[in-house]
């Protein structure tokens, strides 16, 4: 039984008592990541986050089910601006998809840095002219924006709907372990 429960967490990219790595994202930002993801080839960061800014760091596990990436925000706010800028990112979260439910929205504290934070299932609609893409694309999500010397970082996990529980503790715990230095 533990065979077939472990080779379809390979398969899958369920977390199983996954050991958590220090990352280091840049010479200032450092996160705890399960030893599961590794760091996205620019083919993937170009396929996967199509932007002019290119994240500060991307990484996916070997099923490609999930995500997390930092990157540095256009858009530039005051520290103390927070509750206005979790106005804006909000609004911008329920513009980037067809369905949004919020799951927790709130300011928290880590290591001594105010972020504003969003848990999320999402939802793009599929396109039914298409066959290639007319089922909807699901998402579990996690967001977290740290406004630190006008600019805005963000830090943000994804994974397929249908794995959500699996990752749900995972991903707090990634979060949580978010260290910035004061000079970024």
């Amino acid at each position: 039984m533990f065979k077939v429960y472990a080779i379809a967490v390979l398969f899958i990219g369920l977390p199983l008592q996954q050991r958590m790595v220090k990352t280091k994202v840049n010479e200032s930002i450092t996160i705890l990541l399960p030893d599961a993801f590794y760091s996205m080839t620019q083919e993937d960061i170009a396929r996967r986050y199509p932007s002019v800014r290119r994240p500060l760091g991307a990484y996916t596990i070997a099923s490609l089910m999930a995500d997390f990436s930092v990157n540095i925000s256009a858009t530039r706010w005051k520290e103390s601006d927070l509750e206005m800028a979790k106005g804006f990112f909000k609004s911008s979260i329920y513009n980037l998809f067809d369905r949004v439910d919020m799951i927790s929205e709130e300011i928290i504290t880590i290591d001594g840095k105010q972020f504003v934070s969003f848990e999320f299932d999402s939802r793009i609609n599929g396109d039914p002219s298409s066959p290639d893409s007319a089922q909807p694309i699901r998402r579990y999500n996690y967001v977290q924006y740290l406004l630190i010397n006008g600019k805005t970082i963000v830090f943000s996990f994804n994974c397929h709907a249908r794995i959500k529980e699996e990752w749900q503790q995972t991903v707090g715990e990634i979060m949580s372990s978010v260290k910035v230095k004061n000079n970024i």
